[in-house]
């Protein structure tokens, strides 16, 4: 008897790879005794190789083995999701769902199993929502529960929307010793508004300070869901999660799909893989899909041939079909990253069907620029950006150019923690280097000329660049985005909490205590006040007990100023800053020293000034080199050493007037980067 391992060669290191997708999908003939030489997991069945038998286990070809998808009618399909705030859990439990229905093995090793960016890993945070198919055995009938764990910061809201589509009901977790939080109450009532069947689960009741009946209370309070349809749960030790289970196939409602259609299938998700090109996550709502199939996209019109369609176990298992109600991958040569549109109906070639209604456009809340540090880079930065947006359809993407920095582009993301996310996997998935701008938000103008009427084309436009920002005696009024932001803290913070939201221009309008001692705030906010590095001074003023979500809440009129940073009379094109009329001085300020410590020393003075309009606001001076032109004098000679210091102040003041100052890329880098670390 050999070891566990496969013989020598291709065809047996292909069999051995491909055996731990599908041994997970059959269990033992009933009635069987377990083998000798055999390993099980819950619902697992691993042979051990053996010269004589290895034949009999799999035997190989050419073409991966395709599982059978027909023995699960769609009554007997349960799509759902894992909804929470921050770490409270989703990823945790999904780990438990995959281990009790033997799609992962049993071990202290899994961890985020979904979680497969190298970002989330590193972060600790789920980042891109994962798709697992479940194979669940209740009652003796087999089920088929599709679950996607979704992220669980604001910045990725989009994510969780799209995720929602393909569902008919959602798992939201609450944190036992934490409660209820701000993105809890904001993925609920996503949730509530797609008309989710949601099964509250109290999580970490294994904690010291689990207080489960007090988050009951919570939960009946806030979203009037009796104490009694909690689930109470340690995914962390496994405690009670088989019922979570149960409670999915008794309360949950199948998918709602239109039998005996023709295709019709969501797609909801994509990644790009570089040598099978875009893999398309799908949920059916109608018909079948199988490889050979000839399909359409709705959004281009153009016709493609499926090549393989499958299920993710979490790893891609290839299915011989997908029927109406399942969710899984379709990969048809789609080699364009802009052929995948997110939200797009697939249906069959002379089978037209009406399209889906599909997703709401993504709303960017934050523009920055970026340009490759070395120009030449510019090709591969692009593909790499094209094929990174496929993956994050919520980033918007159009062209810039700026005279420092060279090309570029200026990207739209959903909040600063997706714009930090997006850039870490640019560097980690294509080794791609970029300058990142400061991050702005998207003003809008209300044109009063008829000129520029007539040039844009509309009264209204929207500003995304602030040197783009137009002259004040063009235009009627300024208009500022503002979010309906909601606070929720223990009340022995409300003092600290309220003073940070008048700094910040907010307006209060509405306060709840949500139980003895936690309270829920709403605030009207500019986004421009918290876009930055509001959210970091909320956790410092709360010991990190507050948390913070916010939702769009339209445009407001303001007093707002384009203020140019010049050195020495030459503006800067790169460091225009769009300000509110009362915190001018402040931010030019604050830009003035910054840039006086990064631009090195001439050999005559700098002036950096911040100024709107004509007016100079705010001044620094970069001191000159001075060279010693007494040195050579001696003795008491008065009247040579003025004419000398006289002489080298002269030159130094031509100098000034002809002598251009630019900043330095490096210097220019500094800026940038404490600006966003601010």
């Amino acid at each position: 008897m050999f070891a566990a391992n496969p013989r020598h060669g291709a065809k047996c290191l292909h069999l051995w790879k491909w055996k731990r997708h599908v041994c997970a999908l059959h269990g033992p003939p009933s009635g069987q005794r377990r083998p000798a030489g055999t390993l099980w997991g819950s619902r697992c069945l691993l042979q051990t190789f053996h010269p004589m038998n290895s034949s009999r286990v799999v035997p190989y070809s050419s073409k991966k083995e395709r599982i059978d998808m027909s023995e699960y009618d769609v009554d007997y399909i349960r799509n759902f999701s894992i909804i929470a705030h921050v770490d409270h859990g989703k990823s945790t439990l999904a780990d438990r769902l995959l281990e009790i229905t033997g799609c992962i093995p049993k071990a202290a090793s899994n961890k985020q199993v979904l979680d497969k960016l190298q970002v989330e890993r590193e972060r600790g945070i789920t980042v891109k929502a994962q798709t697992a198919s479940l194979f669940y055995t209740y009652e003796g009938k087999k089920y088929l529960l599709n679950l996607i764990d979704t992220p669980g910061h604001v910045d990725f809201s989009y994510e969780v929307s799209r995720s929602l589509s393909a569902c008919q009901g959602v798992l939201l977790v609450v944190d036992a010793n934490e409660g209820i939080q701000a993105q809890t109450v904001a993925n609920f009532f996503l949730a509530f508004e797609a008309q989710l069947s949601i099964i509250p689960v109290i999580n970490k009741i294994d904690l010291k300070n689990a207080d489960p009946e007090r988050v009951e209370k919570q939960i009946e309070k806030m979203f009037d869901i009796p104490a009694s349809d909690c689930i109470r749960i340690s995914a962390k030790l496994g405690t009670n999660v088989e019922k979570v289970l149960q409670e999915v196939v008794r309360r949950l409602p199948p998918p709602r799909v239109e039998k005996g259609s023709p295709l019709k299938a969501l797609l909801f998700d994509s990644t790009f893989d570089h040598y099978r090109g875009v893999i398309a996550s799908i949920a059916l709502c109608g018909g079948d899909v199988c490889r050979g199939n000839k399909i359409v996209s709705a959004h281009s019109g153009k016709c493609y041939e499926v090549h393989e369609v499958g299920i993710l176990t979490p790893g891609e298992v290839p299915a011989e079909k997908l029927y109406a109600g399942q969710v899984g991958y379709l990969i048809a040569g789609m080699k364009d990253v802009q052929e995948a549109q997110i939200g797009d109906t697939l249906y069959l070639l002379k089978q037209p069907v009406d399209p889906l209604p599909g997703f709401k456009p993504a709303k960017p809340m934050v523009f920055a620029g970026m340009f490759p540090v070395d120009q030449s880079e510019y090709s591969n930065l692009k593909s790499a950006l094209e094929k990174l947006t496929l993956n994050d359809s919520s980033v918007s993407v159009s062209r810039d150019s700026s005279a420092a920095l060279g090309a570029g582009w200026r990207l739209g993301f959903l909040g600063l923690l997706h714009m930090e996310v997006f850039n870490q996997r640019l560097e980690q998935e294509y080794n791609a280097s970029v300058i990142m701008t400061s991050p702005t938000v998207p003003y809008r103008a209300v044109l009063s000329s008829p000129k520029l009427i007539k040039e844009y084309g509309e009264q209204e436009i929207t500003i995304v660049n602030p040197s783009e920002f137009p002259d004040k005696s063009v235009v009627k009024e300024y208009l500022e985005p503002m979010i309906l932001g909601t606070i929720i803290s223990p009340d022995e913070y409300l003092g600290k909490i309220m003073s940070l939201c008048q700094t910040r221009r907010a307006e209060q309008k509405s306060f709840l205590y949500i139980d003895e001692h936690r309270i829920m705030m709403k605030y009207l906010f500019p986004l421009n006040e918290v876009v930055v590095d509001f959210y970091d001074h909320l956790k410092s003023f709360s010991s990190g007990y507050a948390s913070f979500d916010y939702e769009d809440a339209g445009y407001q009129p303001a007093d707002l100023v384009k203020m140019d940073i010049l050195l020495n009379g030459r503006p800067v094109e790169e460091l225009v800053t769009i300000a509110h009329k009362e915190k001018a001085y402040a931010v030019g300020k604050a830009i003035c020293e910054r840039l006086r410590d990064a631009i090195p020393r001439q050999l005559f003075e700098i002036a950096v000034q911040a100024s709107i309009g004509s007016k100079i606001i705010a001044r620094e001076t970069i001191k000159a080199y001075r060279k010693n032109v007494l040195a050579k004098c001696y003795g008491g000679d008065i009247t040579r050493k003025m004419k000398l210091l006289k002489r080298q102040a002269e030159g130094k003041k031509k100098m000034r007037k002809i002598g251009n100052v630019e900043v330095p890329k490096d210097a220019f880098i500094s800026v940038l980067k404490r600006q966003l670390d601010k």
